[in-house]
């Protein structure tokens, strides 16, 4: 059974797994690796994903602190999303996981 956000015990993998859980999470922080962006740059940025589930895993990685939205205060609305201070320091471990699933895809087209 999957641990809910709510319900992260003790487990720190549960804890990590929770915050970047999701179809485009890793997807999104990887497109603002190279900076901040727009909304529409990010859904055009990423093929198949809603516009509904873009914002709504915005607003957890907003709600978890690992990035920062940014309101212009204009009309019409700017907002841009960038990975905060906090997040950068999953910079390291994403990239873990980006390496280790290169090998993995590798290993599976061998197989």
């Amino acid at each position: 059974m999957a641990v809910s956000k709510k319900e992260v015990g003790e487990c720190p993998i549960d804890a990590a797994l929770s915050v970047v859980d999701g179809r485009w999470k890793g997807t999104i922080l990887w497109r603002l690796a190279d900076g901040p962006m727009r909304t529409a740059e990010l859904r055009r940025s990423i093929p198949g994903i809603t516009e509904r589930m873009l914002i709504r895993h915005l607003h957890e990685l907003v709600d978890d602190g690992i990035i920062d939205r940014h309101d212009a205060g204009t009309v019409p609305p700017c907002v841009h999303y960038s990975i905060s201070d906090y997040g950068a320091t999953l910079a390291p471990v994403l990239q873990a996981l980006c390496d280790w699933g290169r090998t993995h895809i590798t290993r599976g087209s061998t197989s």
